[in-house]
């Protein structure tokens, strides 16, 4: 009978044992990581091109489904409350209401899905790992597809004509380099 605790996500595995202090501290860091992320933000029109989306997934990713939606409320709850930490600087609960909304509240249950796959080995392979980024990425687009066309008042087809189609490209890239990241980090664990 092994004693060996099996670690289920890159972090987990690279800062063994992983202690309620330690778990905290990836919540905090891993928040303060999304937030500067959102620092790189292009403005194409209503909805930025930012750096959330790739830190969200990523955080999923390596923090695992549960550490990394909390890391993801924790950024939101920082934003909420007045730090500069939405795209470009923005802050404050308005953002919730605002055309990017949509995008903001999917966070939490992308980057739990995306960490879920992580849990069971998809961050381990990069194919698989571009999968699991791709269907969170999914979340985060159907979200903010849904939400802008609630609020505009826009039919779904011109909402994913501005909302989502804009951020296929620069997703797809992200999406790339994020899951890059992964398997990357397994194989220099193991040497």
């Amino acid at each position: 009978m092994s004693t060996e605790v099996r670690a289920d996500t890159l972090m987990e595995a690279a800062l063994a044992p992983l202690d309620s202090t330690r778990s905290a501290g990836l919540v905090i860091v891993f928040s303060l990581f999304i937030a500067a992320c959102a620092q790189f933000a292009i403005q194409i029109g209503p909805v930025p091109i930012t750096g959330q989306t790739f830190a969200v997934l990523l955080t999923g990713a390596l923090l695992g489904s549960r550490l990394g939606a909390a890391a993801v409320i924790a950024y939101l709850i920082e934003g909420a409350l007045g730090l500069p930490f939405f795209a470009a600087g923005g802050a404050g609960i308005v953002r919730f209401f605002g055309p990017t909304g949509g995008y903001l509240v999917a966070f939490p249950a992308a980057a739990f899905i995306t960490g879920a796959f992580a849990e069971h080995g998809w961050d381990k392979r990069y194919v698989t790992a571009v999968a699991a980024m791709a269907i969170g990425s999914t979340v985060i687009f159907l979200g903010g597809w849904a939400w802008y066309s609630v609020l505009t008042n826009t039919p779904p087809v011109a909402a994913f004509k501005l909302a989502v189609l804009p951020f296929l490209p620069g997703d797809v890239i992200k999406i790339a380099l994020a899951a890059a990241v992964l398997p990357t980090g397994w194989a220099l664990l193991k040497k």
